[in-house]
């Protein structure tokens, strides 16, 4: 069985010890051979790139103000004597950009940990990385909040000692799938504790934090595009450079180890750049679950499990649904701005729960 095989199968039975001697999964005919064709990977990602285009085109252009296409581009390119030209740069691109951003951060942090957990489930949110981060930013927000600029350095502490807390839980001779959810819900369950002792302790700077707990897009700025924009380089990066890695690490630590890895420090490698990712998207816009979710395993049922095709097609989905959702946010109960975590809930949840029901 091939390498790519055997990651496909560890996704489809997360439950169970795969071998090289198992019989191949069967894939349908139809969906082998499209993804066999030369043009097939090259489509998607254009296909993808294009959705992408129009995404960011709507989200700056639909609004109070509705406009055109041609409006969008010359408030961006032309002339800032424009008359929407402040409406386009300094209130719309800003936030379509750093939702983008925030998409492209928690999808390649969710493909990133569902291969390094073996668990098709994993997700920054739902296992508990980001209610890590998002405990150490409040606490930033909230008690120190002269200390705004060091939010990113300490939403990334607060995931890594969360990534760590639940691979030392989960881990049993191995990860196991159910465990890593277990041990994931009760990191969760704890942090979010946290939060809400220190959202009672300082009542008086609740509003803030509920936009924080809800993962808000309002009134972003082109500081918190600044802010984020280095971790949106290290997914993109991170792209290029770890798909044989993830690649391996699914197959399991015998046969990852058999062909040369030293799996305990790529694990902690890429649990590192999961939770640095995810710490990003944390300290901009607050908690903003199952992106990680619902964008791997949309991408991984197109493109299949190769993570060299995976994550730059996760890079492209993830940035436009966290735009497409944040659009709809801003826009469904105008002038009321929702949190993008409302949308995102309300389309992850479902799609969870159909997943644990074919996991588990």
């Amino acid at each position: 069985m091939s390498g790519r095989e055997l990651a496909a199968r560890c996704f489809r039975e997360p439950g169970r010890t795969v071998s090289s001697t198992d019989p191949a999964p069967a894939i349908p005919e139809t969906r082998t051979r499209f993804r066999a064709h030369p043009s097939f990977v090259p489509f998607v990602l254009a296909a993808l790139g294009l959705l992408l285009i129009g995404a960011l085109v709507a989200g700056v252009g639909v609004g109070t103000i509705q406009l055109s296409p041609a409006d969008v581009f010359r408030g961006i390119f032309g002339h800032a004597d424009f008359q929407w030209h402040r409406v386009v740069w300094d209130v719309r691109l800003p936030r379509v950009l750093l939702a983008g951003m925030v998409g492209i951060c928690l999808a390649t942090s969710g493909v990133i940990l569902q291969a390094v957990m073996g668990n098709p489930l994993a997700d920054p949110g739902i296992i508990g990385i980001s209610a890590g981060a998002g405990l150490f930013g409040i606490v930033i927000l909230i008690v120190f909040p002269t200390m705004f600029m060091a939010t990113p350095l300490f939403a990334f502490i607060g995931a890594m000692v969360a990534a760590v807390t639940i691979h030392a839980l989960a881990w049993r001779g191995g990860i196991q799938p159910v465990r890593v959810i277990l041990a994931g819900v009760a990191v969760s369950a704890l942090c979010s504790a946290g939060i809400s002792a220190v959202m009672v302790l300082y009542s008086d700077r609740v509003q803030g934090a509920l936009l924080f707990m809800n993962g808000s897009m309002s009134l972003k700025s082109w500081n918190h595009v600044r802010l984020l924009w280095p971790y949106a380089l290290v997914a993109v990066i991170a792209a290029v450079l770890l798909p044989r890695r993830l690649d391996l690490i699914v197959l399991g630590d015998d046969i990852s180890r058999s062909m040369g890895m030293d799996v305990r420090a790529n694990r902690l490698l890429l649990t590192g750049i999961a939770a640095l990712l995810a710490a990003g998207a944390v300290s901009a816009v607050g908690l903003l679950g199952f992106v990680g979710l619902i964008v791997p395993h949309m991408m991984r049922l197109t493109v299949g499990s190769s993570h060299r095709v995976l994550m730059p097609a996760c890079l492209l989905f993830g940035a436009g649904l966290v735009i497409v959702s944040d659009t709809m946010a801003r826009t469904l109960f105008s002038p009321a701005d929702l949190p993008v975590g409302i949308i995102m809930a309300a389309l992850g949840v479902p799609f969870f729960l159909f997943l644990l029901r074919r996991a588990l």
